[in-house]
């Protein structure tokens, strides 16, 4: 079976600090992601959230970050409660001329979920493409807007 993996890449106007600290704090994340009773940007470290579906379905995520390099890379696997099969999340980011930051999001394992239409590639698509080309772009804006 051919690997499947969603990759998503933006420059945002904003300095790489900003970014991974939208990526890595709680209180930051809740506002663009999910929001999470607890989130530290170390190995070992595990973390749930419910998603809900368009149609009202809910999934518990279970997570545990995997690697971190402060500012640079972040990743995690992904997994749902009751389904087999585990996916890596990672964020990379790539300091840009005059204080602007490319994200580099990529998802990886979708092979190892079951064939269930709410897990299916395009979904993650749809998901990681709204997260990061809107919600994180919003918030990073008004964030550097307060400078």
């Amino acid at each position: 079976m051919d690997k499947k993996i969603v990759v998503v890449e933006y420059t945002y106007e904003a300095p790489i600090e900003k970014v991974w600290e939208a990526l890595t704090n709680k209180d930051q994340m809740k506002q663009w992601y999910f929001d999470l009773d607890e989130f530290k940007a170390e190995v070992g470290f595990k973390f749930e959230f419910i998603g809900t579906t368009k149609d009202g379905t809910q999934y518990k995520h279970l997570c545990e970050v995997t690697e971190v390099i402060p500012q640079q890379k972040l990743t995690y696997s992904w997994r749902y409660e009751g389904y087999e099969g585990i996916t890596y999340v990672t964020f990379e980011l790539f300091e840009e001329v005059e204080e602007k930051t490319r994200l580099k999001l990529t998802h990886t394992g979708f092979e190892t979920f079951p064939a269930i239409p709410d897990f299916a590639i395009h979904n993650f698509e749809a998901g990681w493409s709204d997260f990061i080309n809107v919600s994180l772009k919003g918030f990073l804006e008004k964030v550097t807007q307060k400078k």
